[in-house]
């Protein structure tokens, strides 16, 4: 046996040498995920059994060569959930959950049964954290990747039963953002479209190694500028909004208003559909998400 405080010392010593910011969380949380207790149970615990050692150290073999972590434990952190995620989905980040709360401060102003599209909804972290936290929303999520269907099928039967106690629903929508027939089950019937679409301009490579890595391409990648995707979604969102709804969309933090024309700002503003179009911070300070309304009166 070895004992829990030097399993962690050396582990996070081993992971920040591979260049691991959050490496003493990450040690903590994988040996929580190896010994089935929480972070605060972890703490009063001494002994690592030699079978414990041995699953440990392929976890953090694999977090070393920089596997995702939510990989490696299956499970990935948003808002108030606890998302079940692998291989196929993108991972959800902290940067998408301002985003996401733009959309429900808006929502919280309306009256009960507010309709919001996510588009490009992956696992289905955007969906379930508006469905449980606005009581009352109709929540529509559309993916067309089967891998990440997969997983957003299995968080929607993970939180289906908080969704309904809330008094809300989440149906999940088989199809192609880009597909303009898509959209006209939904003609101006939908109070939000909120998305986090591809926008990497394909020739960019991410800066951190699990994303350029491990996530897939197709949720990372938006044609050579970045927009190919965002483009047709706007002309979908102008269709599905009643006027005065509003738009949600997350980019990259060199798609801001100091893009110009190569911005998603500028991009949304040159749509005749919309107007009230502004960018906003994330909590790092980085542009990272546009807001707009649905023009005509509510």
């Amino acid at each position: 046996m070895t004992d829990v405080r030097s399993t962690l010392i050396d582990a996070t010593q081993r992971l920040s040498a591979s260049g691991i910011e959050s490496a003493r969380t990450d040690a903590e949380l994988l040996l929580c995920h190896v010994l089935g207790v929480s972070r605060t149970h972890l703490l009063t615990m001494s002994d690592v059994t030699r079978e414990q050692r041995m699953k440990f150290e392929g976890l953090l073999s694999k977090r070393m060569s920089r596997h995702p972590l939510q990989h490696l434990t299956g499970i990935a952190p948003f808002r108030y959930l606890e998302l079940e995620i692998g291989p196929g989905a993108l991972v959800p980040r902290p940067e998408t959950e301002i985003v996401v709360e733009a959309a429900i401060r808006y929502l919280r102003t309306l009256p009960l049964g507010a309709r919001v599209l996510d588009l490009c909804s992956g696992a289905a972290p955007i969906a379930i954290a508006i469905a449980t936290e606005v009581p009352g929303s109709v929540v529509i999520g559309i993916e067309k990747f089967a891998e990440a269907q997969q997983w957003a099928r299995r968080n929607l039967a993970k939180y289906a039963e908080r969704i309904a106690e809330v008094g809300s629903s989440l149906e999940l929508v088989d199809g192609d953002v880009t597909d303009a027939a898509l959209f006209a089950q939904f003609a101006e019937s939908i109070d939000v479209v909120i998305s986090n679409p591809p926008y990497i301009p394909d020739g960019m490579v991410p800066r951190d190694p699990e994303v350029a890595l491990h996530d897939p391409k197709p949720a990372l990648f938006g044609g050579a500028d970045g927009l190919q995707v965002i483009r047709p979604l706007l002309d979908g969102a102008a269709t599905v909004l009643k006027p005065g709804g509003m738009l949600v969309v997350e980019h990259a933090d060199a798609q801001g208003d100091a893009a110009g024309d190569a911005g998603v700002p500028a991009v949304v503003r040159a749509h005749a559909a919309f107007v009230d179009v502004a960018d906003h911070q994330d909590l790092t300070g980085r542009p990272r998400y546009t807001t707009a309304v649905r023009r005509g009166e509510s």
